[in-house]
């Protein structure tokens, strides 16, 4: 079956990897949710509303995009990646376009948070899909740098959108973006395409971990369990601490507005680069290797912002370089685990399901950041949770995050 599968003309070894490309411009698209600041203070002089309420629309964003990403995997295995693709392309770039009516607060919810949310959840989960099942071999790597779209998505879209609304004005860039995006996508969606049954890539053998994990459940399991409270903490600790890098600069470090901002570009940098870095982590030695070694790097992020004083750039560079870097490192090795420790021809739906702990820790992670500025008047104090959250975060990967132990038995059956 193997020397008869091509892919875009290519011996299929060769053209998967044309999958990759494709996978990370899909997520380069969806990304810009990462650039809502762009949009806020326009909407905020526009509509004439507050901080809490620009903000509101991003994060009712986050929690309907993972929500809805459990629900884009059983449609992906039911009607494909081609199909879910090219749907979760329009329906979010009509949440873009619908965003450019007459609004306010509450629209901007509706057409931002809930529709364009809706769209990514179910377009975001695709590109991986196809990868999962493209690279049994390499699904680290190839999921880790698939990935990266989403990471680096800012450093792109951030300057294209403030260039659009400078020009345009903030109503028209929601409509260039919205139009751009769907048409973009949907071309890419028809070209994604799952392998036939039974292929696998000349010349390779699953190892036995591999075939152990064939059938391997996993909700119910010690192993979902454990990656589910790993990824929450991973999620709590990086998507707040993106939440908070300006302000800290400014506030702790005392850096002025315009270098605090030029910060978040380096860290958008590390934020992509974690994750084929990690992705290659969990493929070279395993992903509870990968998944302690994040933890350790924000244990050391946490005390050095503890100790951080007025004046230490380098620090909180350092520091920040790492929580990005680890954030970033989470959105390869939850993938990969759930590609490597469970059934793989449920990865679909199997990370749809792990997903919504990014939900989880998105939400939990930006309140309590929030709420400890308000109630101690300074971010310091934030990352002593995350100092004993990674800690926890060790402990657990140690003793919970190995592969089910139905698997492990039939691993040393095949031994």
């Amino acid at each position: 079956m193997n020397n008869h599968v091509t892919l875009f003309g290519l011996p299929a070894e060769k053209g998967r990897w044309l999958f990759v490309p494709l996978g990370i411009i899909v997520l380069l698209c969806l990304g810009t949710v990462y650039s809502w600041s762009i949009f806020r203070k326009p909407l905020e002089s526009l509509l004439k509303i507050n901080a809490t309420e620009s903000l509101l629309p991003f994060t009712v964003l986050l929690v309907v995009f993972a929500l809805l990403m459990p629900v884009a995997g059983f449609l992906i295995d039911r009607y494909g990646a081609r199909l879910v693709s090219a749907i979760g392309g329009i329906v979010a770039g009509l949440g873009y376009i619908f965003s450019s009516f007459d609004a306010n607060a509450f629209t901007l919810v509706i057409t931002y948070g809930i529709i364009t949310g809706a769209g990514i959840g179910i377009a975001y989960g695709v590109p991986l899909a196809v990868a999962a099942k493209w690279f049994p071999d390499k699904k680290g790597i190839a999921l880790g740098t698939t990935v990266i779209g989403f990471g680096l998505s800012p450093l792109m879209t951030a300057p294209l959108a403030k260039n659009l609304i400078d020009n345009f004005g903030v109503r028209q860039a929601f409509v260039i973006l919205g139009i751009a995006f769907t048409a973009i996508i949907v071309a890419i969606s028809l070209t994604l395409k799952m392998p036939p049954e039974g292929w696998t890539p000349r010349g390779w053998t699953p190892s036995p971990k591999a075939i152990a994990s064939q059938g391997a459940r996993m909700l119910g399991t010690q192993s979902f369990y454990g990656l589910w409270i790993c990824y929450t903490i991973g999620t709590f600790v990086g998507l707040a601490a993106i939440g908070i890098s300006s302000p800290v600069a400014q506030e702790i470090i005392k850096l002025d507005r315009n270098t605090a901002a030029m910060t978040v570009s380096l860290f958008a940098i590390f934020n992509g680069l974690g994750r084929p870095l990690f992705g290659w982590i969990a493929d070279r030695f395993s992903v509870k290797h990968a998944t302690i070694t994040t933890y350790v790097l924000i244990l050391i992020a946490s005390i050095l912002m503890i100790n951080a004083q007025a004046g230490q750039v380098a620090t909180y560079l350092s520091a920040f370089c790492l929580f990005w870097l680890c954030l970033g490192g989470w959105l390869a090795i939850a993938p990969t685990a759930t590609a490597t420790l469970f059934d793989a021809e449920s990865y679909a739906k199997n990370y749809g399901i792990v997903f919504t702990a990014y939900g989880v820790g998105a939400v939990f992670g930006t309140i309590l950041a929030g709420q400890i500025k308000d109630t101690f008047g300074s971010y310091t104090l934030f990352f002593y949770p995350t100092a004993v959250l990674a800690i926890v975060g060790i402990i657990v990967a140690t003793f919970m995050l190995k592969r089910p132990a139905i698997a492990a038995a039939r691993d040393r059956s095949v031994v």
